[in-house]
């Protein structure tokens, strides 16, 4: 697996207690909680990074049509006003569409081709379970900002922009938006995102998958600490035949965790209890389950074409949007 931005260097096995398979996640304190509202005073974008967002656009590395022309060229040949090519007339096309100035020259006929114009679709979905919430800042909150990011971009390109939160099942839902006079509504709904609930992969994302009608780009914000797994909520995306982009967001707290001695470990969202004693040789199987979670996550994405990004809350964000994402292809 390639180096990402905050990647620990040990690899082996999945993150979890010493024999235990699933992912852990951490309980807060007081601390954390004072943290956590910090981050989420803070605003998602500012204005000159907004400035520099809007020269980019965002890739799909596959054509979709949409239902009303938008900004975006496609393969496909249409009816707009943008000449693009000629093709042998045959019985049955448009006459309308004749070139009777190439049939005055070369007794022949041919239909004049035009370029299509299609509205490229782009789902941004966010978990916002309760193991989002931790870390300086929170995993919620980067996620939200790269949201932001990408909704922007999408918005000033004149794509349809539709952001879902999920945790065990779709939580809050903005419906595509179009246009840039609809970043404030963008931004509003991703500010009043409050991180709640356990969750549930694959609940969460086949209800998606039943309920988007459009095709495109779909990116996933989550950390992927689900003890149901990742593999079947992904398949879901797969079979739409979407452009798929994979963010496993995680603290640094999770990367390099700075515990030790005798703990009582609280699930924050299940209240799953496990006693340990931690010391370095604990730390060290943590770290190589980590890499190994993260791993075999990238390996299941790349087998099937889904793009995939990780990263750490201690990354800078611009450059997270800026470089990372511009290298995986995203935007350009």
């Amino acid at each position: 697996m390639p180096n990402e931005p905050g990647a620990p260097a040990e690899t082996n096995r999945r993150p979890g207690r010493v024999g235990d398979e699933r992912p852990v996640r951490f309980a807060h304190d007081e601390a954390d909680i004072r943290v956590m509202s910090e981050s989420a005073a803070q605003p998602l974008l500012d204005s000159d990074f907004l400035s520099r967002l809007e020269q980019l656009e965002l890739v799909s590395r596959k054509i979709f049509l949409g239902r009303m022309k938008g900004e975006r060229r496609s393969k496909r040949k249409g009816q707009s006003v943008e000449f693009a090519d000629y093709r042998n007339y045959v019985i049955g096309d448009d006459l309308r569409f004749l070139d009777w100035n190439l049939f005055a020259r070369l007794e022949r006929l041919f239909i004049r081709l035009f370029m299509e114009e299609e509205d490229l679709h782009v789902y941004l979905l966010i978990d916002n379970s309760l193991s989002m919430d931790f870390g300086n800042p929170t995993k919620l909150h980067l996620a939200r900002q790269i949201a932001a990011a990408l909704g922007f971009i999408g918005l000033v390109n004149m794509d349809r922009v539709v952001i879902e939160a999920f945790n065990d099942r779709l939580t809050q839902s903005l419906p595509a938006i179009r246009g840039r006079r609809s970043m404030w509504r963008m931004m509003d709904f991703l500010q009043k995102l409050e991180p709640s609930g356990p969750s549930d992969l694959t609940r969460a994302l086949r209800t998606f998958a039943i309920k988007c009608s459009g095709k495109g780009i779909v990116v996933v914000l989550s950390d992927f600490m689900d003890k149901g797994g990742y593999e079947n909520a992904l398949r879901y995306l797969v079979a739409r035949q979407m452009d798929i982009y994979v963010v496993q967001i995680l603290s640094q707290e999770e990367i390099e965790p700075e515990i030790t001695g005798d703990l009582r470990l609280v699930d924050i969202e299940d209240d799953d209890v496990a006693e340990i004693t931690v010391n370095g040789p604990l730390l060290r199987r943590y770290k190589q389950n980590l890499a190994a979670y993260r791993s075999a996550l990238y390996d299941f994405c790349t087998r099937r074409g889904i793009t995939y990004l990780f990263t750490s809350n201690q990354v800078p964000f611009e450059r997270l949007v800026l470089s990372f994402l511009r290298q995986r292809g995203l935007i350009r």
